[in-house]
């Protein structure tokens, strides 16, 4: 009994090692210790081997096989083939299937063209001509089989790319019915864009309509709601924008469009002016449309923020859904709304209402969502403008200071001088520190910032119930806490900033505007004043020397206001002077004393007569003592051009009559400082 049990034990771990039968007879697959599986034939058909394994069972007695023939000491498989012969005739099946579909020969063809098409600086210009031409001939008439192929597309978008202006229409005119289809393609919206980028009209007025009324679906799919979004933000027209902006409000926008000729708007509150009715309904699918693409993380979207701007404009600010729309925007943990949102015009405009409108806890929890993002904001087209609205609406001060000053001035004082130049010279940056010292001025906010005049003037309106500090209160805080570091930056890098005309802007309002000892600042830019104007670089130098300070016009102008100590004010027809005085002539007057004559007959002529009328410069007489004894040079200077005027004068054509041809030819500088001198 003990050696049945044994031999019984022995034969099922021999089966158990085989494999567990099922049922049905079959045995499933089981992994060995190298990794590979084995699986059995059916029961039915290994009747030799069951009564192998029966025999053992009964006596007890183990077979034994020899490598042949278990086959794990051959390269050999079941068929007889070799395992490379089985790989290559694999191949060749997979090759056969590959020719057997459709446009097999073509799609190879266009494959090598665009091989050797891709590689531009290879292919000269005629060969590539010829090469598109043949392209041309293959895809021609069938190009949307092409297109939703992964490797035939990159042809396709190669010939577009090459192709002439004719052959573009041709494509994208095959193409028209298609293109909602191609959106949602992993590889053929690209194909879309190529098509759009060369702006061509009657190509765009054939892709964009496809997508009426398949806004909801695209906005919401993975690929297509980036090419639905590009073409909305960057491609359509006003009409086209508004078309696929009304399709937010309802399903009936989407199925009925306006009738030819009718004015198309997107703006939710004028449709609401003229059908009250809707107001329940489209505001319900507007909101439930946006949120679900907010709890889908999918808040990058132009459209979206457009979207949602109308649906704030449209809330009363007592109602519940103005609260439920507010804390949805705070709810977004990652921050990611807030910050997508910054960048674009609506969003930024969004996110500044958003401040205006709530509470000094809201907007401390709004702000926290652009923590280490506002030197980029500081420097873009829209985000900049919330910068402007955190001044003008956080109550809280310090807090300012810290979160934003600390991150658009710099941490790194080795480092400041590099963001405060940045901050002086770039077109948007420069309004997020000169906005405390000029405030809405045209200077400051020429035309192509009307938008942010346009949101100030709104936020202030809403502020005088949200908020309860004084303006003037509030801005003076502002400045003293930004003062120290741009001072530092002006005395640690003057040259750098009085290089061009925005950074001469900068340093003249914080010098007049800043708060602090400005000492170190003023003889630093007293100090690039230093030199000859008329200094001209080595024949074997490298290059040219930059212009002296003197001889350009923001340097003058710079100059000229520090020296008065203060700007003119229209109102009164006098020099509104800051208190302390900056005395600004008695620090440029030894650096430039030793070249007083090329200043007095140079472009910066009204930098000297500017010292001759301050009221606190100590060395007047010197300096007239020293204008008298050259007096020929002013007078020269004042009746005749300067040389290289005179060279551009010949170079032109001669004047027409008119005021140039009466214009004044000396320097008008001169002349009254000559009346000075006379006087």
């Amino acid at each position: 009994m003990a050696t049945k049990s044994s031999s019984a034990a022995a034969a099922g771990g021999k089966r158990k090692a085989f494999g567990k039968h099922n049922e049905d007879g079959r045995t499933k697959a089981v992994k060995t210790t190298s990794g590979k599986k084995h699986i059995k034939a059916e029961a039915e058909d290994n009747e030799s081997s069951d009564e192998s394994s029966d025999a053992e069972f009964h006596t007890g007695e183990t077979t034994t096989s020899t490598p042949n023939e278990s086959g794990n000491g051959s390269n050999e498989t079941k068929s007889g083939t070799s395992s490379r012969e089985a790989h290559a005739k694999q191949k060749q099946l997979a090759q056969e299937r590959k020719n057997a579909k459709p446009l097999a020969d073509e799609v190879h063809r266009t494959k090598k063209l665009w091989e050797k098409l891709r590689r531009k600086s290879h292919v000269p210009k005629e060969e590539r001509q010829q090469l598109v031409e043949e392209l041309f001939t293959i895809i021609t008439g069938r190009i949307k089989d092409f297109v939703l192929k992964h490797d035939a597309v990159r042809a396709v978008q190669t010939a577009v790319k090459y192709a002439t202006p004719v052959q573009r229409r041709q494509i994208a005119k095959e193409l028209q019915g298609t293109y909602a289809q191609l959106a949602e393609s992993r590889y053929a919206k690209f194909l879309i864009g190529k098509l759009l980028v060369q702006n061509d009209k009657e190509i765009r007025d054939i892709i964009v309509p496809e997508f009426y009324g398949k806004v909801r679906k695209l906005i919401n799919h993975a690929e297509g709601s980036w090419i639905l979004d590009d073409v909305y933000r960057g491609v359509a027209t006003k009409e086209q924008k508004a078309n696929l902006l009304r399709e937010w409000y309802g399903p009936e926008f989407a199925l009925f469009r306006q009738p030819k000729g009718t004015e198309v708007t997107g703006d939710l509150s004028k449709i609401l002016a003229d059908e009250p009715s809707k107001r329940t309904t489209a505001m319900k699918y507007l909101f439930d449309m946006a949120n679900g693409l907010i709890q889908k993380k999918m808040t990058g979207f132009t459209m979206l923020h457009d979207a949602l701007l109308q649906y704030f404009l449209n809330l009363n600010p007592e109602s519940e859904e103005f609260k439920e729309f507010f804390e949805t925007i705070k709810e977004d943990e990652t921050g990611d709304l807030l910050k997508n949102m910054a960048f674009t015009k609506s969003g930024a405009r969004l996110v500044c209402l958003l401040l205006a409108h709530g509470t000094a806890k809201d907007r401390k929890q709004l702000l926290k969502a652009y923590k280490d993002t506002y030197q980029l904001m500081s420097g873009d087209n829209h985000a900049h403008a919330i910068i402007l609205a955190a001044y003008d609406l956080l109550d809280d001060t310090v807090l300012t200071s810290k979160t934003i000053f600390s991150e658009i001035l710099g941490k790194n004082e080795e480092k400041d001088a590099e963001h405060v130049i940045f901050l002086a010279n770039d077109l948007n940056a420069r309004t997020t520190v000169l906005y405390l010292f000029e405030g809405m001025s045209k200077a400051l906010f020429p035309a192509s910032h009307a938008t942010d005049l346009e949101i100030l003037k709104e936020i202030h309106e809403i502020r005088t119930k949200t908020s309860k500090k004084d303006a003037e209160v509030r801005r003076k805080e502002l400045v003293t806490a930004m003062s120290p570091q741009l001072l530092a930056a002006i005395a640690s890098s003057p040259a750098d900033l009085v290089a061009t005309s925005f950074g001469c802007q900068f340093v003249t309002d914080v010098l007049l505007s800043a708060t602090g000892d400005k000492k170190a600042a003023l003889e630093a830019i007293a100090s690039t004043a230093g030199g000859d104007p008329n200094a001209e670089a080595p024949k074997d130098a490298y290059q040219a020397l930059p212009p002296h300070i003197s001889t350009t016009i923001h340097g003058g102008r710079m100059f000229k206001t520090l020296i008065a100590g203060g700007r003119f004010d229209k109102a009164t027809g006098s020099i509104q002077k800051v208190d302390p005085p900056l005395n600004f002539a008695d620090l440029l007057y030894p650096v430039i004393k030793d070249h007083i004559v090329q200043w007095a007959t140079g472009p910066s002529s009204w930098t000297v007569l500017a010292m001759l009328e301050a009221s606190d410069f100590s060395s007047k007489k010197e300096l007239l003592k020293t204008l008298k004894s050259n007096k020929k040079a002013l007078i020269k200077a004042a009746t005749e051009a300067p040389a290289s005027k005179k060279e551009e004068m010949e170079e032109k054509p001669k004047a027409k009559k008119g005021k140039n041809a009466s214009a004044p030819k000396g320097n008008q500088g001169s002349k009254l400082l000559l009346e000075k001198l006379d006087a």
